[in-house]
Parts: C-alpha cells; structure tokens; sequence
C-alpha cells in the first residue's frame, strides 16, 4: 500500500465508459487499517477503533433522544411530483384493476395477459442460451439471427425483402417501439392522428414527445372509420398518424377499403404511420393486411410487433420495429437512449419461435377461437349487449342494461359484488363521456376460467 501520496481506483465499463476516480488520503487509508486491524483481532467493543466507538455512542444517543420525545415522529406527507407533460396520467387502469381483483378474489378477464404459459420449444430454446452463456449486452438493434428471423416472417406474412441490419430494430416490447418510434421521429407540437379507443401508452407516449394529438373516434357497433371524418382532419398539418389492426380494445380489423382510402391520403399529404400490428396472428374472420405492404407505403410506415401476443409470453418484453433505413434512423436513436438493448438469451429463443411452423399459427387462432364461443356465448347469456370482435383476444360489450352510470362504476360493481375484472374503456378516449357505456373483457384465460366468470355474472348480475 502507498502511504506517501493518494491512491487512485478507475472503474471501467465493458464499452470502454469511464467513472469518476475515487480517490483515497494516506490518513484515510492509515485509519480504516488500524480499525480494521481492531476488528480482525475479535476484540470487544471496549477496543473498537474511538472514532467508530465515537460515532456509535453518537448515534446510540441520538435514537434514545427520539424514543423519548414526548410527541411521536411522524413522516412529513409531500405532494406527488411528476413533469406537467403526465399530470393527467394516473396509475394505469391495467394495474389500479389487477390490484383490484387480488384484493376481491375477482377472475381477472381485464388485463391482457394469459394465464397459461408459452410453448415448450420456445422456453427451451431460452434456457439452452442461458447455458450456453449467452448472457451479456446484445447488439443494441438486436442479436443478428433474431434480426434475419423477423426479417424472413415479414417477408412470409406481407412478400417484403427488408434487410434486417439496416431495416429491424429490437426493442424491450412493442411499447418500447412504439415509445422509440414517437420520440424519434415526432417533434413537439407535430401533429399526430389515432383511432379511439386506443392503447392507453399511445397518449402519454405522445404526450412526452410535446406532440398534438387529434383523434378519430370509431363507434359501436362495428366501429367503421368515419371516412368524411377522417379525410377532413388528415392535412398538411398532420406529421403522423398511428393505427392498431387488429385493434385493441375493439377487435376490430380495419378492412382493405379503409386502408387503401387511409394510405391514399398519407401519400398526398406525406404522413407518416406507426402501425401496431402485435395482434396480427390473432385475426379471426378476415386476413390481416399490413399497412407497410400497401403500394407506396413502405417508405413512410413503421411496423411495429412482438412475440409476447403470438407465443404467449408476455413477461419477455420482445418487440421490433420494420422500417426503411430514413426512418430506422430516429427510431434507433431514441432505441438507444431508451434501453439500448434487450434481453440477449430471449431474442435467441424468440428467433427459434418466429421460425415456428404455420401449424403453430394455425393451432392458435383455432385455440383462441374456442375460448371466444365460450365468452362471447357467456356474455350473450348474461345479458350484455355484446359487439363483434374480428381479431385480438379482446371484446367490447355495452354494459347499460345493468343500470351503473357508467363504464367505471360498472367495474368497479363487477369486481366487488360478482367476483370478475372488466376494464373500463373511457381510459381510451380522448374525451372519456364516449367511452362511459363501454366495458372491455379478455378471453386470454384457460377453458376454466372463462366458464367460472361467466357462471359469477349469470348468478350475481341482474339487468335493471
């Protein structure tokens, strides 16, 4: 050890990143030595180091001073803080109604996740990369084989070549891509276009990037996009706009007129379209239709997806974004600033997934279709007014023949009294009134499951 001078520690991360020195004076030094060399020596606190005894006598004091205050302490309560561009954000309905239904015992059909696991290959495959060690930082765009893997499904699913280092960007989710794509290619005050109801994540994410956000409401009962509607508000003022098929809550797919009128007014305006397609195995009654494959799209649309939806793996927060190299450009640049990289062992185990057979999406969409019969057959009998679904695991009812005010109240009343989580869908509308009648439930549970909520609302809710 040196004694004359200071002695210096360097830290260095892997990529080469540098922190601060820590330096340490001889005195320092000499005196945690002495007193380690107390401590070493087992001896009893009458030989500790004085300076250590010193300031535990102090401490010791000043506990006894507390516990003999006359009045108790009590914590001082400060407001919440958070920037005024969330202010109107509060805790997402997806978590205030799973804390719900653990409190009440209620079968959770609200949030969006199965309660069964994902296939057996493909947890394989992630546990063969754990063993092999593959375990560090990934490439921050993605390991190379989970980039050429989602390159060869697009090109399966739509006939488009992209080339996976310059066009496919992995992300921790598709509400990382979709929080890549926002903020690195809108500005503040660009104005940006969305269907309601939507995804909860789309606002706030829009929010954060200091953009304008319009929207176009799609109504019950097929939720059709108001064509007038929508070509009266599409301008030269429009920077983007984002589109769900199938759509989440609705389950509705937007059909091929829909899009071709929709990709025709982004041409002549020179809009841009984030298109989140994370539902695009799940369509049950039409052929899904991505919006990058339209003629003239695929220069001005981001494909947003993940594998969590598809293979049941939600936990695993793998998603990517397509887009050509112009646009791939903001989005990784936000990508790296966001989270850099993803999880390393499960891009090679969603790579092993994507080469899945047809077979697989075939088996799924016959699954998942089962278990729609039984709810949608359930919520029939139960008395809901109940609105087709074409795609997700997702269906939307009218929830007013049980006499609650509104959408929130209803849920709220459905837990509590009969034991089943609903979401309410103003959270998913600009102007939350037209979503008040609305409630939406999820069939991405178990047979069983799905039958024992069913049975709780036939014997607990009665129509007024």
């Amino acid at each position: 050890m040196l004694i004359g001078s200071s002695v210096h520690c360097t830290w260095t991360y892997p990529e080469g990143e540098m922190l601060r020195p820590s330096s340490f004076k001889p005195q320092t030094l000499l005196t945690f030595s002495r007193c380690f060399g107390h401590f070493r020596s087992k001896s009893r606190s009458s030989s500790i180091c004085p300076s250590i005894r010193a300031t535990m006598s102090t401490v010791s004091a000043e506990k006894e001073a507390v516990l003999n205050h006359d009045q108790p302490t009590q914590k001082t309560q400060h407001p919440v803080q958070v920037a005024k561009r969330l202010e109107k954000f509060k805790t997402t309905i997806f978590t205030q109604m799973s804390q719900l239904a653990v409190k009440h015992g209620a079968i959770n059909l609200g949030q969006g996740f199965p309660n069964f696991d994902g296939p057996e290959f493909v947890k394989e495959a992630a546990i063969q990369a754990i063993k092999d060690g593959k375990n560090q930082y990934a490439r921050g765009y993605g390991v190379p084989d989970f980039n050429s893997a989602i390159a060869e499904r697009f090109k399966k699913d739509t006939g488009f070549t992209v080339d996976p280092e310059k066009e496919v960007t992995v992300t921790s989710g598709c509400t990382e891509a979709i929080a890549a794509s926002m903020l690195g290619l809108i500005n503040p005050g660009d104005e940006v276009i969305l269907f309601a109801p939507f995804y909860d994540s789309y606002e706030a994410t829009l929010s954060m990037a200091g953009a304008r956000v319009k929207a176009i409401t799609l109504r019950p009962p097929d939720f059709a996009v108001p064509i007038d509607e929508l070509k009266s508000v599409i301008t030269k003022n429009t920077r983007a706009i984002l589109i769900n098929s199938p759509h989440n809550p609705t389950g509705k797919m937007f059909t091929r007129k829909e899009l071709d009128i929709l990709a025709s007014l982004c041409i002549e305006n020179d809009v841009l379209v984030f298109s989140d397609e994370v539902y695009d195995k799940l369509a049950f009654e039409m052929d899904h239709i991505s919006m990058a494959s339209l003629p003239g799209m695929y220069d001005r649309t981001v494909t947003m997806n993940s594998l969590g939806k598809t293979f049941s793996l939600t936990g695993w927060k793998i998603g990517w974004a397509i887009a050509p190299p112009h646009l791939t450009w903001g989005v990784r640049q936000a990508h790296s600033f966001l989270t850099f990289a993803t999880s390393t062992p499960m891009q090679w185990a969603a790579a092993t997934a994507l080469r899945a057979p047809e077979s697989y999406y075939d088996e799924l969409r016959r699954d998942y279709m089962a278990k729609k019969a039984i709810l949608v057959e359930g919520l029939n009998a139960v008395g809901f007014k109940v609105f087709p679904s074409s795609g997700t695991y997702f269906v939307v009812v009218d929830h007013t023949p049980f006499g609650l005010k509104d959408d929130v109240a209803f849920c709220e009343f459905l837990i509590k009294e009969v034991g089943v989580v609903a979401i309410p869908t103003s959270v998913f509308y600009l102007n939350p009134e037209e979503g008040k009648n609305l409630v939406r439930f999820t069939f991405c549970k178990d047979e069983d499951t799905l039958r024992a909520a069913v049975e709780r609302m036939k014997k607990n809710l009665k129509r007024s």
